[in-house]
């Protein structure tokens, strides 16, 4: 079974199915306000909607600091080959394939430490409705933001932790990462 310390996490992702994964120094990660600018052009349609994007899941001062009170964790990433360009079908198959192993590793990890901040390759899709912003999330142990709405750019991230970004012509990737700390297991220094 999984034990998810600092020296299994990178092969115990793998396992779970994750295409490549790496560790990531949450002292290189840099919260930027033309990241968050970008999100609020709502493109996505999520901005202001719900507690896992913009401006729900802080200001870009808060959201640095939050990331500024971890020390590690974990870059994960889902990459697949495309027919080509325009290939949606697998677009869509990576995007799914990469929210799941996502939820499922957020699940794993809080059971093995205090604090996880699951930032993923998009905002949460765990309600079919959020609270936001009438009531608290329902969900905040399972919630993900987006790296995108912490201010993040990714290839900077991938860049400044050694992993690669992308992986050559016809392939998408999709990148979320998982910052730690407390571990719940007694006797575990990760």
């Amino acid at each position: 079974m999984y034990q998810f310390t600092k020296e299994t996490i990178v092969q115990d992702t793998l396992d779970m199915g994750f295409t490549h994964a790496g560790l990531a120094d949450a002292k290189t990660l840099k919260a930027r306000d033309e990241v968050r600018d970008m999100c609020a052009v709502d493109k996505c349609h999520a901005y202001g909607k719900n507690w896992s994007c913009p401006p729900g899941c802080g200001t870009i001062e808060e959201c640095q600091a939050e990331m500024a009170s971890y020390e590690w964790g974990i870059l994960v990433q889902t990459t697949m080959n495309m027919d080509d360009d325009f290939d949606m079908e697998t677009w869509g198959e990576a995007s799914r394939r990469h929210r799941e192993l996502s939820v499922e590793l957020n699940d794993e990890l809080h059971k093995h430490y205090n604090n996880v901040l699951a930032l993923g390759g998009a905002g949460c899709h765990l309600c079919a409705e959020c609270t936001y912003p009438d009531s608290p999330c329902r969900f905040p142990n399972k919630r993900m933001s987006g790296m995108e709405g912490y201010g993040l750019l990714i290839s900077d991230v991938c860049k400044d932790n050694n992993i690669d970004y992308y992986y050559g012509k016809g392939t998408i990737t999709y990148t979320g990462m998982f910052l730690l700390k407390d571990p719940k297991q007694s006797g575990t220094e990760n």
